[in-house]
C-alpha cells in the first residue's frame, strides 16, 4: 500500500521541477507564523493531509481530511482526497482521483481540482523568504496602510502591511484567476489584467449575486496606462465564492481575482478604498534587501532629479526626463507650453509628498505616485499626480503622466 502514496505526492509535484529532493523525496511541508496562528484552517489541515500521505500515516491523513469537510463540507477538494483514501484500502491508486467519470466535464473538473491541490501544496513547500522583499512594491505612501500583490502562477494574494513604507508580508490567502490567464485585452476574453490599480468601492454581499459571495471590491481597471495601450473589458474585481462552494480551481473566473469567502472577510479587515493598492503580477519577483534597496534608490532618485530640474528652472534638463514619443505628436504643444512656464517664472518651488513607488508588472516599466505641491511667483496649486516611466536605454523616461488637482480640504496641510 505504502508506494500509492508516493504516486500521490509525486504526481502533485510533477509540474514543480527542482523542488523534490535527492532520490525523488518530496521536501517536508511547513506551515508558516501566519497559518499556525490561525489553525485550524482547511487550508492548512489540507496540508497536512498531504504531508501525512506522504509519511505513510494513512490514518491521520484519513482524520485531518475529515476535519476539513467537518469545516467545510463544500470543499471539493478535501472530498476527493478522502475518496482516494478511502479507495487505498482495497487497491493501490496512481494519483488524486483515479477514479472517476469518463465525461469530458467531469475530467476538466478533475483537472482543475488536481492544479488546485498542485498550487495549495507549493504554497506550503516554497514560501518565500521572510528576508526578502517583492521588487514589484518599492516604496508606500503613509495613508497605504496595506497593499495587495497577487501572484497569478502560484495563485496566491499577498497582504503587506506598510511598515515605515516598506511593504511587510503579513498573511497570503489562495486566489482563483482568469480561465484564460493574465493579460486581459478586450471585453470577454476572460483573462485576468496585469498592473496596478485601487480599490475603487466597497460592495457588501446584500445586493449582490450569490456568485460574488461575501462581498466585492471593485477595481479601478483598465487604469490609465490600460486605456493608452488600448486594453478594454471592465468589471474586475475582487471577491467571493457562491454560498455553496468553499473555494474554486485557480483558473476558474471571468477575470476577477476571487478568494473563499472566509479569506474576503479576513481581508475586508484590512483593505480601504481608494487607499489600498492592488498589484496583480504573472509572479512576485521575492529579491534580496540589498537588491530592494538599490531598485528604490533608482527609481527615487530619478524622482528626485525630475523635482530638481523643475526646481531649478532648468527647461531642457527636465524635458529630458520625457521619452521621445511622449514629446513628440500630441505631446509637442505641452513640451513648448512647459519649456515656457519653466523659464518664464522668478522662482519655482516644488514639493513632494506621500510618495509610492511600484515596478509595473509584465514590462520594463515603473510607477510613481504623489501629492504635488507647487508654487512660483505666479501661481500655486496642490494636485496628485501619477507618473508612468518606461527603462530606456539603461535610463528612466516618463512615459505617461497625469494630475489631478486635490479638494481644498485634502490640499491644505
Amino acid at each position: 500500500m505504502g508506494k500509492w502514496l508516493i504516486r500521490i505526492t509525486l504526481a502533485l509535484l510533477a509540474a514543480l521541477p527542482g523542488l523534490a529532493g535527492a532520490g525523488g523525496e518530496a521536501p517536508m511541508l511547513v506551515a508558516s507564523a501566519d497559518t499556525a496562528r490561525y489553525l485550524p484552517s482547511p487550508d492548512a489541515l489540507i496540508a497536512k493531509t498531504i504531508q501525512d500521505i506522504r509519511t505513510n500515516r494513512l490514518d491521520d491523513a484519513l482524520r485531518e481530511v475529515n476535519r476539513v469537510i467537518s469545516l467545510r463540507p463544500d470543499f471539493k477538494l478535501a472530498h476527493l482526497i478522502k475518496g482516494d483514501l478511502l479507495m487505498a484500502r482495497s487497491r493501490p491508486l496512481s494519483g488524486i482521483g483515479t477514479v472517476t467519470s469518463s465525461s469530458e466535464k467531469s475530467a476538466q473538473s478533475l483537472s482543475d481540482l488536481r492544479d488546485e491541490a498542485r498550487v495549495r501544496l507549493l504554497r506550503y513547500i516554497d514560501q518565500p523568504d521572510p528576508a526578502q522583499l517583492p521588487r514589484q512594491i518599492l516604496q508606500l505612501a503613509p495613508d497605504q496602510k496595506y497593499a495587495l500583490l497577487a501572484d497569478a502562477s502560484r495563485a496566491r494574494l499577498y497582504l503587506f502591511e506598510n511598515v515605515n513604507g516598506e511593504p511587510r508580508l503579513k498573511a497570503d490567502f489562495y486566489m482563483t484567476i482568469g480561465k484564460n490567464g493574465t493579460d486581459k485585452r478586450v471585453e470577454g476574453d476572460k483573462r485576468t489584467p496585469m498592473g496596478i490599480y485601487q480599490i475603487a468601492k466597497q460592495l457588501p454581499s446584500k445586493g449582490l449575486a450569490d456568485l460574488y459571495g461575501a462581498g466585492a471590491f471593485p477595481l479601478d481597471y483598465p487604469n490609465e496606462w490600460d486605456r493608452a495601450q488600448g486594453r478594454g473589458g471592465h468589471g474586475i474585481w475582487l471577491h467571493g465564492v457562491p454560498s455553496d462552494t468553499y473555494s474554486r480551481p485557480p483558473r476558474s473566473s471571468d477575470g476577477c481575482v476571487v478568494v473563499t469567502n472566509p479569506d474576503l472577510k479576513e481581508l475586508s479587515r484590512w483593505v480601504q478604498p481608494g487607499a489600498t493598492p492592488v498589484v496583480l503580477a504573472e509572479r512576485t519577483d521575492w529579491i534580496d534587501r540589498a537588491a530592494w534597496e538599490q531598485a528604490r534608490s533608482d527609481l527615487m532618485a530619478q524622482l528626485h532629479s525630475w523635482q530638481a530640474s523643475w526646481k531649478e528652472r532648468e527647461a531642457e534638463r527636465f524635458l529630458g526626463h520625457y521619452g521621445r514619443d511622449f514629446l513628440q505628436g500630441a505631446g509637442r504643444a505641452w513640451a513648448e507650453s512647459k519649456r515656457r512656464n519653466i523659464t518664464d517664472k522668478a522662482w519655482i518651488k516644488v514639493e513632494l509628498e506621500d510618495v509610492s513607488l511600484f515596478l509595473y508588472p509584465g514590462s520594463d516599466m515603473a510607477y510613481a505616485e504623489f501629492t504635488q505641491r507647487y508654487s512660483s511667483d505666479r501661481l500655486s496649486s496642490v494636485s496628485r499626480k501619477r507618473l508612468y516611466w518606461l527603462l530606456d536605454e539603461g535610463h528612466w523616461r516618463i512615459v505617461m503622466e497625469k494630475t489631478s488637482e486635490l479638494p481644498t480640504h485634502l490640499a491644505q496641510r
